[in-house]
């Protein structure tokens, strides 16, 4: 069955008849939150670009329909799934247990480490409960950073949440946040690539423990809307067989 046809069938509950009718297949609204670049973000014109969009956007084109994405705050994404704002949600969400009580994910298609980001001049090696007594640490709210900065060194350090990471960057950039804790592409993006300041990456990249990291960026869907998830991953499985997902890897993670 083709993607174009198990979305129908599955989705819409439209049977496929052996004539060369065609029944006909609404577009699906993704809800993301934007900025968190390169992942999701709005170009210098106002259109949404980034990592997730250009293949989000690629998926529905293999499976033959049109995405519209929502823009949603991150503290509000996953209510506003089941809220029906949108069908299913694609923005650097971790895949994790927690979440899983009240999405349903496709596969993995992303797996990003996280890491400490600060200023050039900070003079810490490895960041630990020691050093990172008395400092501000910035991190975006709701993420799993902010889970993980927040758990295992709350009680020594004063945390700071942002909505966005751009406007974590504008306070470290102020001087008003000590260090930064962050999903590597998007420091990358925002601090090490930034030219507001000079930053650097503090300590090793973190994926473990899966408690918190998770097992990559998926997408989120109704749990209900197992066919719909089904076919996104079969789309996202041929984008990788045909080299269409790596054309758009090397487009923003080539160094």
């Amino acid at each position: 069955m083709t993607l174009r046809k198990l979305f129908t069938a599955g989705l819409l509950g439209t049977a496929i008849l052996a004539s060369t009718a065609q029944a006909e297949v609404r577009d699906i609204r993704i809800g993301v939150d934007v900025p968190y670049e390169p992942m999701e973000y709005r170009t210098p014109e106002g259109e949404l670009t980034g990592f997730d969009i250009d293949l989000g956007n690629a998926m529905c084109a293999e499976i033959g329909i049109q995405c519209e994405w929502v823009v949603q705050a991150w503290d509000g994404i996953i209510p506003g799934l089941a809220a029906r704002k949108y069908d299913a949600i694609m923005s650097s969400m971790t895949i994790n247990d927690e979440r899983r009580e009240h999405v349903l994910f496709s596969e993995p298609y992303f797996t990003p480490p996280s890491a400490w980001f600060a200023p050039a001049d900070l003079e810490m090696a490895t960041p630990d409960e020691s050093n990172l007594d008395g400092l501000t640490i910035g991190v975006q709210r709701g993420t799993l950073q902010d889970n993980y900065v927040t758990d295992l060194y709350g009680d020594v350090a004063e945390i700071k949440r942002y909505g966005t990471a751009d406007d974590l960057v504008l306070d470290m950039d102020a001087d008003r946040v000590d260090i930064g804790f962050l999903d590597y592409p998007v420091g990358k993006s925002t601090l090490l690539d930034s030219e507001s300041g000079e930053y650097k990456v503090v300590g090793e990249q973190i994926t473990e423990p899966k408690e918190y990291f998770g097992d990559g960026f998926g997408m989120a869907f109704r749990k209900r809307d197992q066919e719909l998830a089904d076919a996104f991953n079969q789309a996202l499985a041929t984008l990788k067989e045909n080299g269409t997902y790596d054309e758009i890897f090397q487009r923003y993670f080539s160094e």
